[in-house]
C-alpha cells in the first residue's frame, strides 16, 4: 500500500492507473476507523480493482464551537487497518495542501438547509467542497459512503447528478454495535451511562418500523409517539430533530409511504449522534 500526501502525486497515480485500464473506488473518510469504515472499504474493494481511501479531517465542515480540535486521530492505527483491508493507496493530505485562501466552495442548495443543516449552516458546504476536490484529485469511478450520514449521501448524489460527473455513488447500510447503536467515531466520547441512553435512538427507529407495519401511516402522529415514548423523560438526551422525510429529496412527509425515511439527531451529554432508517421493509 502506498501512502500519498500530495494532491498532485495522487492525481498522477490515478492517471497512470486509468491509462492502464484500472477502475478506481474511493472511500472518503476523516479517520479513526471502526468496523463501519472497514465495511465501506470492503464494499469498495468489491466494486473496483483499485481502492483509494482518503483520510482528511476536513476543517471547513466544522462550525464554531464544534469538535475539530478534539476530533479523534490515530494515523498509524488507521494506516494499519487500511492496509489490512487491501487498499492500494491511503491518501492523507495536509489542510495546507488541500486549501488556500480565498477558497472556492461548492454549494448544493435545496437539500442542505434542513435536518443537520438547519443549525449547521456551513457544514454541508464544507462537505461538498472537500468531496468535489477529492473527486477531481482521485478521479474515482465509484465512491462509497455510509447511509448513517443519510443527508450527506443525498447531497453528494445530487451534486454528482447536477454536475454530470461520471461517478457511481454507492450507499452502504448502517453498521451497528451488538446492541443496535450505530457505529460512529463520536461514540468514544460517551460515558458508560450516556452510551446506555444513546440506545434511545436505535430503539426509537425499531419502534417506528413496528408501528408502520401495524398500520400507522400518519407522520405527525408517529413523531409524537416517538418523542413521548423515548425522549421526553431521558436526562442528558436533547433531541435536535425527529423527521420523516422523502428519501430522495429530503422533503418532509405527512403520510408515510414506501420512500419514507425516519431521521433522528440528538445530543447525548455533549455528543451529537444521528441515526435513520427506512420505515417500510425493503
Amino acid at each position: 500500500m502506498e501512502i500519498i500526501q500530495s494532491p498532485s502525486d495522487m492525481t498522477s497515480w490515478s492517471n497512470r492507473m486509468i491509462v492502464d485500464g484500472g477502475k478506481i473506488a474511493l472511500v472518503p473518510t476523516m479517520g479513526y476507523f471502526h468496523d463501519g469504515h472497514l465495511a465501506l472499504m470492503k464494499r469498495a474493494r468489491e466494486e473496483c480493482d483499485l481502492l483509494v481511501v482518503s483520510l482528511f479531517v476536513n476543517p471547513i465542515q466544522f462550525g464554531p464551537n464544534e469538535d475539530l480540535d478534539k476530533y479523534p486521530r490515530d494515523f498509524e492505527g488507521d494506516a494499519a487497518k487500511v492496509e489490512q483491508v487491501g487498499s492500494d493507496v491511503l491518501f492523507a493530505p495536509d489542510a495546507s495542501a488541500m486549501y488556500r485562501s480565498p477558497l472556492t466552495r461548492v454549494v448544493v442548495s435545496g437539500l442542505t438547509e434542513t435536518l443537520c443543516g438547519s443549525d449547521r449552516p456551513r457544514h454541508f458546504e464544507g462537505v461538498t467542497t472537500v468531496v468535489a476536490k477529492l473527486f477531481h484529485i482521485v478521479k474515482p469511478h465509484v465512491a462509497v459512503f455510509g447511509e448513517k450520514d443519510f443527508q450527506q449521501l443525498a447531497v453528494i448524489r445530487r451534486m454528482v447528478g447536477d454536475l454530470n460527473w461520471d461517478i457511481s455513488i454507492v450507499g452502504h447500510p448502517i453498521v451497528r454495535e451488538h446492541d443496535g447503536l450505530a457505529m460512529s467515531s463520536r461514540n468514544m466520547y460517551l460515558s458508560s451511562e450516556e452510551r446506555k441512553k444513546a440506545l434511545s435512538l436505535s430503539s426509537a427507529l425499531a419502534f417506528a418500523r413496528g408501528r408502520v407495519q401495524a398500520g400507522c401511516l400518519d407522520a405527525e402522529e408517529l413523531i409524537a409517539e416517538i418523542s413521548t415514548r423515548f425522549f421526553s423523560e431521558i436526562d442528558e438526551v436533547q433531541v435536535d430533530y425527529i423527521s420523516i422525510i422523502n428519501s430522495e429529496d429530503l422533503s418532509p412527509q405527512q403520510k408515510i409511504s414506501e420512500n419514507s425515511q425516519l431521521a433522528i439527531a440528538a445530543k447525548v451529554g455533549k455528543t451529537r449522534l444521528i441515526d435513520n432508517c427506512r420505515l417500510f421493509e425493503e
